[in-house]
């Protein structure tokens, strides 16, 4: 996201330069994640991820189109498993249409079969426009164009203090070397609390990182599934269910759970780091969350630990899996921010102190709109000191 405002602000002569801490881009969240171009059928109407969402795939498309960067309109089913969710995906219908979602369709049992004769369900929504990307080639896309703008990206360039100059807007320190800049904007993703913090941000909402593990169909399994297959989810937990997803290189993937890491870039379960478990000790708002959720933890880590555990909640709609189907593959780690009382927050959320714009909370579809949030972010950049408006 950080690339995609640096692009918009390169393109329109602004000059500009990126803090990267790794040797490249797309290193964590937009590298881990499961390449999917949301549609926008789940979230309410009106808030800022309905609207950015749809704003968001009007932008992409056109940018993989223009770029020559893959775009598959594989398409979706949300398959409803029982009454109550049934029941559930009835409101997804709702918001898709309130939203603007093209093209979404109720299925019963016998148009699920039609469309994927191997996945057992009730009832479906079918959501054709659903996409599949490469968001690694997308952000390498965007460097490219901030740099071809005469933009800088500085890899292997960590952020270690932030400094509000009044007036003379900010200071940026990287590895003993000091950057003035007029305006500054933080999109850290896993480190987002800690770097707005350091630019004199509020400590809420807080990260806490978790871990979503993921299975792989082998080869022979890939060609059972035809398009991307969803639970309808749990309205009292902020994820969407572990769900079967085709990816553009070919693979299919089976994911993600939701278990607590225990290092900001925990992607492994031995990743552990003292300054984060340091953290999630000394946070209140951890562990009111985590007496909220505690339920739906053990879950988590059961399917974790056990393979077959985790094949059996995809299994409900997929009842020919087998252990002999799949592989390991790749986790990722989402920053999932936590408000004070213990609540995941669920929204974009943006604050502004002063120069510094801090983007606090963008959990999925950020990367669906991540060009519209940054047309959101630059339409309300302050000026930069010196300057009217």
């Amino acid at each position: 996201m950080g690339l995609a405002v640096a692009r918009l602000l390169a393109e329109a002569g602004t000059p500009v330069l990126v803090f990267e801490k790794e040797t490249a881009v797309a290193r964590h969240q937009t590298g881990h994640n499961s390449g999917v171009v949301h549609a926008g059928i789940y979230y309410a109407p009106g808030s800022a991820k309905a609207l950015m969402c749809r704003r968001g795939v009007e932008l992409l498309s056109a940018y993989c189109a223009d770029r020559g960067l893959p775009w598959d309109a594989r398409g979706k089913l949300v398959v409803a498993r029982n009454d109550l969710e049934t029941i559930r995906l009835r409101e997804i219908e709702r918001r898709s249409a309130a939203n603007g979602v093209p093209g979404v369709r109720w299925l019963e049992a016998a148009g699920i079969a039609e469309l994927e004769p191997e996945v057992t369900g009730q009832a479906a929504l079918f959501s054709p426009t659903t996409a599949i990307v490469d968001y690694p080639a997308i952000t390498r896309s965007f460097a490219a164009d901030v740099t071809a703008a005469g933009g800088q990206v500085l890899t292997g360039t960590a952020v270690t203090g932030v400094r509000h100059r009044g007036d003379d807007g900010v200071q940026v320190v990287t590895s003993g070397q000091a950057h003035r800049l007029s305006r500054l904007i933080v999109c850290a993703g896993l480190q987002s609390d800690l770097v707005a913090r350091s630019a004199g941000d509020e400590a809420a909402p807080e990260i806490v990182p978790f871990r979503g593990e993921y299975l792989r169909l082998r080869p022979h399994a890939r060609e059972r599934v035809r398009h991307l297959i969803y639970p309808v989810p749990d309205p009292a937990y902020p994820f969407l269910g572990v769900h079967v997803t085709p990816r553009v290189d070919g693979e299919v993937d089976l994911g993600p759970n939701a278990v607590l890491a225990l290092a900001r870039e925990g992607y492994r379960r031995r990743d552990v780091s003292a300054a984060q478990l340091s953290r999630l000790v000394r946070s209140a708002a951890f562990r009111r969350l985590a007496r909220q959720n505690w339920r739906a933890g053990v879950r988590e880590m059961h399917g974790s630990l056990s393979r077959r555990a985790f094949l059996a909640e995809v299994r409900t709609y997929l009842p020919w899996l087998k252990l002999a189907d799949v592989v390991p593959a790749p986790a990722g780690v989402r920053a999932q921010a936590v408000d004070l009382d213990g609540s995941l927050v669920d929204d974009f959320r943006i604050h502004r102190i002063g120069a510094v714009t801090t983007v606090r909370n963008a959990p999925s579809p950020a990367a669906t709109a991540s060009m519209a949030i940054a047309e959101h972010i630059v339409a309300e950049l302050p000026p930069a000191p010196g300057t009217r408006r």
